[in-house]
């Protein structure tokens, strides 16, 4: 193997070594670490060059998940904590070559600890760090432990009447299906997973993670009892009927992971084999960390659009709609907003169906259906307060339209939320709920509308050239191709193959004025209302999404993939 770049005798000579050894003893950083600050070159070429002057082998993510993992051998917590992993080759007999798997050929003392757990000869191979904790990522312990189980047929899960579990330590758990059900959520919740998805098959059970928006299959698990009772712990836990097979039913329950308190929404639906469940995961305090501080400067969007909505949130009076899909980030763009005005001198209270995070010197009312505490009753209750500003999480129903539109016309500001592909689709449904269309202008500041893109992954991002249907789809022309840098993510470690790390906001900003209000007073077709709103300078989701693409930030199938185009 040639390591690109400079010739490895030039790079890391002897006095090169010595000099990252010493620095690395000082530091108790890896040699490795120190070569990378000592020459300046690519981590990638940092390990090609110790491979070829070490005669070892290199690996990637994906030539590690071509063999299977040795975790009888090294546990998943020790592989994790020493950065290292033991393998087995599919290429070996049967009783398997054991690969060892480390980020530094310098580390001695780690080489001679796998050597002693394996207990046979072990096949050395470099790989990055990150390229190893990749490898980990995909084996966590809600696929490991499975792996583990013996599936025995049994009866469902003792009922438990604890609302709050810990995840610290998911082998105390005793009975499959519940070290199945403890491994997977902390498993999710560690990978910043938004959703777990358990669908039942005629074999089985699979699990589904929603990471950036996009399901990624974590775990296929063999045993319909097994799928059975991961679907009765899930209800024992949300406090749900495990004899209901044949309706849908939705509950909630709280775990304790890392010292947080996550909530967790439990939707249960029968399906052909069985039955289906999607657990949504609500972490008040991962809003916060994700964003660092909550502020409208703190989310991504660009300076255009933060100057509009900066304008819409600090009028006096009126109501500001936010609209998209769920998991589109309207309600901490929400949050946001409210961090921003909350000048200690306005009450501000708000309605949320949950509370997903605390916000300081503001008000939170938690809806609760069960209780009678609908958005409507508490929206009527909260304007007994005598507030400023009001949030409501979401408009569901005519009733809480009609009074938020009223507060809104009675000298409060009211921020909220309703489900609508984009701004102009926002008209359509307080129509279909039959609100008075001159009360609704007269309210209205404003509508924002946001989407979240996947943006490519920094460390495999490279050049590419779209296809001609991609040009064509988009109406590109020579002028656009010019100015356009186009780039995608090959798939590495860091992005888990994907190509995409992390995500992007977009808006579309419909600012009202008196044309506007007019046309929609008449009812008149959603036509003229673009044509109006384009003229005077909205832009749609698609534009905002091309100026990424533009950037290099993310591609033309993303945004083919979440925005609509025209």
């Amino acid at each position: 193997m040639n390591a690109p770049g400079l010739g490895v005798r030039e790079t890391f000579d002897d006095a090169l070594l010595q000099q990252a050894r010493r620095l690395a003893l000082a530091s108790k950083r890896p040699v490795v670490t120190e070569l990378e600050a000592l020459t300046g070159i690519d981590p990638r070429q940092v390990v090609d060059h110790l491979a070829q002057r070490f005669r070892l082998a290199v690996m990637d993510t994906t030539a590690m998940l071509a063999c299977a993992p040795a975790f009888d051998l090294l546990p998943m917590v020790k592989a994790q904590t020493r950065g290292c992993v033991l393998l087995r080759s599919p290429q070996a007999p049967a009783d398997g070559q054991i690969v060892g798997v480390i980020p530094d050929p310098f580390d001695t003392d780690s080489m001679v600890w796998l050597s002693s757990l394996a207990g046979t000869p072990v096949h050395y191979c470099l790989a990055l760090a990150a390229d190893i904790q990749a490898y980990l990522s995909k084996h966590e312990e809600s696929v490991h432990a499975v792996r583990s189980l013996v599936h025995e047929a049994g009866s469902a899960p003792e009922r438990r009447t604890a609302e709050v579990l810990s995840f610290a330590s998911v082998s105390e758990a005793s009975s499959p299906a519940v070290k199945l059900v403890n491994s997977t959520v902390y498993d999710a919740v560690k990978a910043a997973a938004s959703d777990i998805h358990l669908e039942s098959t005629p074999s089985g059970i699979a699990i589904k993670y929603r990471l950036d928006g996009v399901l990624d299959t974590v775990a296929q698990i063999s045993g319909v009892a097994l799928a059975e009772q991961v679907i009765s712990r899930l209800k024992v836990l949300a406090e749900l009927d495990i004899a209901e097979r044949r309706t849908p039913q939705d509950g909630s329950f709280r775990v304790e992971v890392a010292g947080r308190d996550i909530d967790l929404r439990v939707s249960i639906m029968p399906c052909i084999h069985g039955e289906d469940a999607v657990v949504r995961i609500l972490d008040k305090r991962g809003v916060i960390e994700a964003h660092g501080s909550l502020t409208l400067d703190s989310l991504g969007f660009d300076e255009l659009s933060l100057k509009a909505l900066r304008r819409l949130v600090e009028e006096p009076y009126g109501m500001l709609l936010v609209t998209g899909p769920t998991g589109s980030g309207k309600t901490t763009t929400l949050y946001g907003a409210i961090s921003e005005i909350n000048n200690g001198r306005d009450k501000i209270i708000t309605i949320e169906d949950p509370v997903e995070y605390q916000l300081p010197g503001v008000l939170q009312i938690p809806v609760n259906d069960k209780k009678g505490l609908t958005f409507a009753r508490g929206l009527r209750s909260i304007l007994r307060h005598d507030p400023d500003k009001i949030m409501v999480g979401e408009i569901r129903d005519r009733e809480t339209a009609e009074i938020a539109v009223q507060s809104a016309l009675t000298g409060h500001l009211v921020l909220t939320t309703v489900h609508a592909n984009n701004v102009f689709d926002v008209f359509g449904r307080f129509t279909h709920m039959g609100i008075d269309p001159y009360a609704f202008a007269s309210a209205l500041n404003g509508i924002w509308a946001q989407r979240l893109l996947r943006v490519n992954c920094q460390r495999c991002g490279e050049a590419y050239t779209p296809s001609d249907a991609e040009i064509e789809r988009f109406h590109l022309d020579g002028g656009d191709l010019a100015r356009f840098a186009f780039r995608r993510g090959s798939g590495c470690g860091d992005c888990r193959g994907t190509g995409y790390r992390g995500r992007k906001a977009v808006a579309e900003i419909l600012n009202l004025n008196d044309e506007l209000r007019e046309l929609i007073i008449e009812k008149r077709p959603i036509r003229q209302l673009k044509e109006v709103a384009y003229r005077n300078g909205t832009r749609s989701l698609t534009e905002a999404a091309l100026r990424l693409v533009a950037r290099g930030e993310t591609t033309l199938e993303e945004l083919r993939r979440v925005t609509l185009s025209g």
